[in-house]
């Protein structure tokens, strides 16, 4: 019987690798055989046991044809079939809950970067001994409408959430298995790893690739996408600034509103007090009294808000121990 999220072609028996590599495929993707061949022979001749993990989202059965010939041929390949398409988020969930290995690659199904840069990000994460370390295309080489996009988005990240990163959108990672075990991917919050990272008080250091040729294709989005990142950003501001106190953020929006609907209500008190006229019907009243009652509403989630926190405080934290001296 199938299982109603997934379906795995293969099973075997549970391995430990040094690395797993997940590739999730979603809207598009390059030839995977090549794909294969190449990120795998970069693992092969650094002398780590690896495997690969391919989660297919959706109806991609050329994608589904070429992994069943691969792995005909290759034992250290696995496939996930998604029954449909639930976004890449959630496909980098499943792969990360399906890996083996003590750390985790990430990879796009097709070819953003350069092969062989791999071998150099693999060098950094050993040296460095980060707990994420995630790459930058650069130079750029790919149209002045793909970069532009980019620098319009970067700038309004790091404008709401500080966060310093050029390139949060290429698929290539390397990090510990600890970082997918704490931070849990949602909606169209994938891009956003790093930062969901760094904000569970993991390090994380950006190094620049190669970027691939064939990743010059001008890509131009339909305005709703463009305005699900913003919210995916505003989302961001929020759990960077708010998560651990709420009422910062519904306590300073609600005592505007209240004090701005008192203001027009004593406004309107002393007017009719004095003799100038009446005030019933006005809609000025019915906007004072509206702010406030809003004002009151948006500081009682706040309230209730910092009540689940300190209940669930004892369940969840925001920092990694780097190191214990005795």
């Amino acid at each position: 019987m199938q299982n109603e999220e997934a379906v795995t072609l293969k099973a075997s028996p549970r391995k430990t690798y040094d690395f797993s590599v997940v590739v999730p495929i979603c809207e598009r993707h390059d030839d995977l055989s090549e794909l294969y061949l190449q990120y795998a022979k970069i693992l092969t001749e650094k002398g780590k046991p690896f495997e690969f993990i391919f989660i297919v989202d959706g109806a991609h059965p050329e994608a589904l044809e070429t992994l069943k010939h691969l792995m005909q041929s290759h034992s250290d390949i696995k496939v996930i079939v998604l029954n449909r398409s639930f976004g890449e988020a959630t496909a980098l969930s499943v792969g990360f809950e399906q890996t083996s290995g003590t750390n985790i690659i990430t990879l796009a199904a097709y070819f953003q970067v350069v092969p062989e840069e791999l071998s150099k990000l693999l060098d950094v994460f050993e040296q460095k001994g980060d707990d994420l370390v995630i790459t930058r295309r650069f130079p750029r080489i790919d149209s002045f409408l793909n970069r532009l996009q980019s620098r319009v988005f970067h700038l309004l990240m790091r404008m709401l959430t500080g966060a310093k990163y050029h390139d949060v959108s290429c698929g290539l990672r390397i990090m510990r298995r600890k970082v997918t075990e704490e931070v849990h991917l949602y909606g169209d919050l994938h891009r956003f790893l790093p930062l969901l990272a760094y904000q569970r008080g993991f390090s994380v250091v950006e190094t620049p690739v190669q970027q691939n040729v064939q990743d010059k294709k001008s890509r131009l989005q339909n305005p709703g996408i463009y305005l699900r990142r913003l919210l995916d950003i505003l989302t961001l501001f929020f759990l960077f600034k708010f998560t651990r106190k709420p009422l910062r953020f519904f306590g300073l929006v609600g005592s505007s509103l209240f004090g701005t609907g008192a203001l027009i209500a004593t406004y309107l008190a002393i007017y009719r007090i004095m003799g100038l006229g009446g005030i019933a019907g006005r809609p000025l009243l019915v906007l004072g009294v509206l702010l406030m009652v809003l004002g009151i509403q948006l500081f009682s989630i706040g309230l209730l808000g910092e009540i689940i926190i300190f209940t669930h405080a004892s369940e969840t934290k925001d920092y990694q121990i780097n190191e214990v001296l005795e």
